[in-house]
């Protein structure tokens, strides 16, 4: 690939910020590396066909001084997190950290251990458990623990056990209230959209190096092997519920609403050990990640941050997350649990004081300033989640899209804005003219924005995608920010050589089973094609054999609505299971196990009219 060299004015930006930030402190560097046991040796982990779904070793150029084509603080962040293996925090709790997004952590009790969090793959958990296995011994696991409802957190969980073993009784799985619901809206309902976004968030499918993907702040990337799910067997509903697991006593604290709608912290008092989950990291998370999501609560997370210190610190040693590296002591624990909390509520009550001033959402995240001590703390930085956006989503949380004013109330969509900007400026020539300039002054936003309407008039033209992926080339270059810098090199990857589509799958057929009957009709409906389903107008019932279950369906004005044991005649019924059902709607029509009674051109006619989606829908071009 044709990759440029910084700019000065991104070198100027470098040095600034190596001269603003406190390099010299290296504090985490030694929690990093403290308790380090063993390494996986190749840092490499493959499916069973051989294809490589996670590679650590990859990133072994993190080494030195940062380039001029990565920001030095970005670039600090990524050696610490590329730090990979099995990993102490205290005598009886062990880490797994850089084999893949997120920590696996395992807990060992009186027979066996509890593992929290089995990463996203089921490969890469696989590989985890087994490093662990072969310097801890080979424990059984007695329950797993999903600290939230994201896929990074509950996805390798066949890595680890079964369903089998789950069936069984001899392992359970634990999660928090409304697990389920969440996990399947973010991965099933928009599962496509997100996870297509995602491929440029997390940079999976980016080069490796000093002028390709070098992290995501959070973690590396994503692994890209199998997603899975098993419905939990034990629901955390009550803070201060508390379960003893094969010997060891948990004490959990609900926090819904924080960095996921269904997440919790949890204590063991055996090891004065205390999980984060996902709300306490070191680094600005996300309010809105770029991937696409609900947007989350700064005010209620920074209330429950309170609520951990006051229940927890005084007799806790040890805090870990499912990111990133524990903290040790209690002054270091509050400090940092206390700098988290602070960071939320100053970026909540702040954004809201300029809204109530008049300021869009576009202006407050333009001029909002942090703290001093809160901006020169490493665990605030947005390698993640970033200033800018989070205030963007505050204003979108209580205000909505629309910013106040009637000229931005109804505007054009962007094929057709750029055609009518561009034909203002003087034609797309013109344009690249003027971008070309802008870019020799090192003002690449005022770039970027005149080459998208290019690209969107004529998305052939060469000068114009030439010269607008050196542009998101050089926005990466200069971004702290880990998804800012992926999301320009993607989209400066796809402008150079296409469409490299969704690399993680999270709506994996593992994961879609998992459905109940409802949220498995809720997600057909959201497939159906509306306009090309306007004139239909049928009714079918289907039975599902394996539940005993039996739901009336009708598809009227491009709806389909469904209710069980709905009253009324119909015009066809199937009778199948579950999975049959899943498969049929996958395209399997021909397989044994369906019974049909009726119409059978009702079925063929609903299938007519269900859209999959796009896993490669454009998103630099038109």
């Amino acid at each position: 690939m044709d990759h440029k060299p910084a700019t000065d004015t991104i070198r100027a930006q470098q040095a600034a910020a190596l001269a603003q930030l406190p390099f010299d402190d290296t504090r985490d560097f030694d929690d990093a590396d403290r308790g380090f046991i063993a390494a996986l040796e190749p840092g490499v982990v493959r499916n069973d066909a051989g294809e490589v779904v996670w590679d650590n070793d990859s990133y072994a150029f993190l080494d030195g001084e940062a380039p001029a084509t990565v920001h030095p603080s970005l670039w600090r962040q990524s050696q610490l997190v590329a730090r990979q293996g099995l990993y102490e925090v205290v005598e009886g709790i062990y880490q797994l950290r850089g084999i893949d997004l997120s920590n696996m952590t395992i807990v060992e009790g009186d027979t066996g251990i509890i593992v929290i969090d089995p990463l996203i793959s089921t490969e890469t958990a696989a590989a985890a458990i087994a490093l662990y296995r072969a310097n801890r011994g080979d424990r059984k696991v007695v329950a797993v623990i999903h600290t939230h409802s994201h896929v990074d957190h509950f996805g390798g969980v066949f890595g680890v056990t079964s369903q089998a073993e789950v069936d069984a009784g001899t392992v359970q799985i634990i999660a928090p209230e409304g697990f389920v619901e969440h996990a399947v809206a973010e991965n099933v309902y928009a599962g496509t959209a997100m996870a297509r976004r995602a491929g440029y968030m997390y940079g999976a499918a980016l080069e490796r190096g000093p002028q390709g993907a070098v992290g995501a702040g959070l973690g590396q990337t994503t692994s890209t092997g199998a997603v899975g799910m098993i419905v939990p067997t034990l629901e955390i509903t009550t803070t201060g519920e508390t379960h003893t697991v094969d010997g060891v006593e948990i004490e959990f604290q609900m926090a819904p609403g924080t960095e996921a709608p269904s997440e919790m912290h949890f204590y063991f008092p055996r090891y004065r050990a205390l999980c984060m989950a996902e709300n306490a990291t070191h680094n600005l998370h996300n309010l809105l990640t770029l991937r696409g999501a609900v947007v989350r609560d700064p005010h209620v997370w920074s209330q429950y941050l309170t609520e951990a210190i006051t229940r927890y610190a005084d007799r806790t040693d040890a805090v870990f997350a499912s990111h990133h590296w524990p903290t040790w002591g209690r002054e270091n624990i509050v400090e940092f649990l206390s700098v988290q909390r602070d960071l939320y509520a100053y970026l909540h009550d702040q954004t809201l004081r300029l809204v109530n001033s008049g300021y869009t959402a576009a202006e407050a995240a333009e001029m909002f300033e942090m703290p001093p001590a809160l901006d020169q703390a490493w665990s605030t930085r947005g390698y993640y989640g970033s200033v800018s956006h989070n205030v963007k989503a505050i204003v979108q949380r209580y205000l909505g899209w629309f910013d106040g004013n009637p000229a931005r109330l109804w505007p054009h969509p962007p094929a057709a804005i750029a055609t009518r900007y561009v034909d203002a400026i003087g034609g797309i020539d013109r344009v690249v003219e003027l971008a070309q300039a802008a870019y020799d002054a090192g003002d690449f936003r005022w770039a970027a924005t005149l080459l998208d309407h290019a690209v969107f008039v004529d998305e052939h033209h060469e000068a114009a995608r030439a010269l607008y992926a050196d542009t998101l080339e050089q926005l990466a270059y200069g971004s702290e920010n880990g998804t800012w810098r992926n999301f320009f090199l993607s989209g400066a990857t796809e402008l150079r050589v296409g469409n490299f589509g969704t690399p993680t799958k999270t709506s994996a057929p593992s994961m879609v089973a998992q459905l109940s009957p409802e949220q498995l009709l809720d997600a057909i409906a959201i497939k159906i094609d509306g306009p090309k389903a306007w004139d239909l107008d049928l009714s079918f019932a289907i039975v599902l054999t394996d539940l005993d279950r039996r739901f009336r369906i009708t598809l009227r004005n491009g709806v389909l609505i469904y209710l069980e044991d709905g009253a009324g005649d119909v015009e066809l019924t199937l009778s199948l299971s579950k999975l049959r059902l899943l498969a049929l709607l996958g395209g399997d029509s021909t397989s044994s196990g369906v019974a049909i009674e009726g119409d059978g051109s009702v079925l063929e006619r609903l299938l007519g009219v269900i859209d999959p989606g796009d896993e490669a829908f454009a998103i630099v071009t038109p």
